[in-house]
């Protein structure tokens, strides 16, 4: 089989496309033939930071394709289904930028009749997002028709591939949602998304609009960028509302002022996708495979999340779109499966 390698850390040119040997399923494990691969910023921050320690690494935490044989234990009637998976390479050798990959069975989701586009682009994403939706006081554990209604989410940065989950399953829960965006062309894929109003904060106050949509404050923000965002996040937050911390745009630390977020007894959640609570991730799996199945999320630039294709021997220059901070989603070919 064709696959993207790299032994030692680096920029993007580290990246080999070697030929392998077909791998074999082991007890509790699925042979995936990879149709499509997604690419994430943990991709290309794994690559020049954590060094493979199985002396080679196949990168890609998602992806989509179909079951092409089960190791033992595995029920067999798994074999030709269409499923997306996610965390493929997470503290193993065997990611998604393959041909064929090895993963645990409960990893490689049923995908149905949706896309392997869409399948390739929920793992990462769309769990974050679930996450950062289901982590505050107001919020519920999970999600589904409904589930939002009477609750206001701010999403900074919804033109984001977070940004725009968050804004997806938000409004499929019946959320109102308000995004934050940098420029008009993003304003026009946060509105795509769902989002039920979009402001401009290069040109527009942030506070001053949020509150004229939910005086009281919004009940979750789904934050991407704190240390620029403290401050309105600080003045924007309803008692006991939560802000859902999932990267650190624009620093490594933030200062928050005490007195203020005692008194609404806030709360601010930090998010990582691949160590949050069991519970948290099974909920999030289920969840977001529901909404891929009930047609609730999309992608494209009619879901507001332009796809970026490259062949598989492209990989590199996949990941230097996502280093680039492309807009929308870049994908990686791997098969016609």
């Amino acid at each position: 089989m064709k696959a993207i390698v790299y032994e030692q850390t680096g920029d993007p040119s580290v990246l080999r496309l070697v030929d392998r040997p077909v791998p074999e399923p082991g007890a509790g494990e699925v042979l995936v033939r990879m149709a499509v691969s997604g690419v994430n910023p943990t991709d290309w921050k794994s690559r020049r930071s954590s060094p493979p320690t199985a002396g080679w690494q196949i990168p890609g935490q998602d992806g989509a394709g179909v079951v092409e044989a089960v190791g033992a234990g595995v029920d067999p009637d798994r074999i030709g289904e269409r499923v997306w998976i996610w965390e493929a390479a997470w503290q193993r050798p065997w990611g998604t930028s393959a041909e064929y990959t090895l993963v645990p069975v409960r990893q490689a989701v049923r995908l149905g009749d949706a896309s392997f586009d869409l399948g390739a682009s929920l793992g990462i994403p769309f769990l974050t997002a679930h996450r950062c939706l289901t982590a505050g006081e107001f919020m519920p554990d999970t999600l589904r028709a409904g589930a939002l209604a009477d609750h206001t989410v701010l999403v900074q940065g919804g033109a984001g591939a977070v940004g725009n989950a968050a804004v997806q399953l938000a409004r499929w829960a019946d959320a109102t949602v308000i995004a934050t965006v940098s420029s008009a062309e993003k304003a026009q894929l946060a509105a795509a998304a769902g989002a039920s109003y979009v402001i401009n904060y290069r040109e527009q106050d942030v506070v001053e609009e949020v509150r004229k949509i939910a005086p009281d404050g919004v009940h979750t923000i789904v934050e991407v960028s704190p240390s620029r965002n403290a401050a309105t996040d600080v003045q924007v937050i309803r008692h006991g509302g939560a802000v859902c911390v999932y990267a650190d745009g624009d620093g490594p630390e933030v200062s928050l002022p005490t007195r203020p977020l005692m008194m609404r007894n806030a709360r601010w959640q930090f998010v990582l996708v691949y160590t949050e609570p069991k519970a948290a991730k099974a909920h999030a799996v289920r969840d977001v495979a529901a909404a891929a199945d009930q047609g609730g999320i999309r992608v494209g630039e009619d879901a507001g999340l332009p796809l970026h294709r490259h062949p598989l021997a492209e990989t590199a220059a996949a990941h230097q779109a996502v280093e680039n901070a492309a807009v929308g989603k870049v994908l990686i070919v791997t098969s016609d499966a």
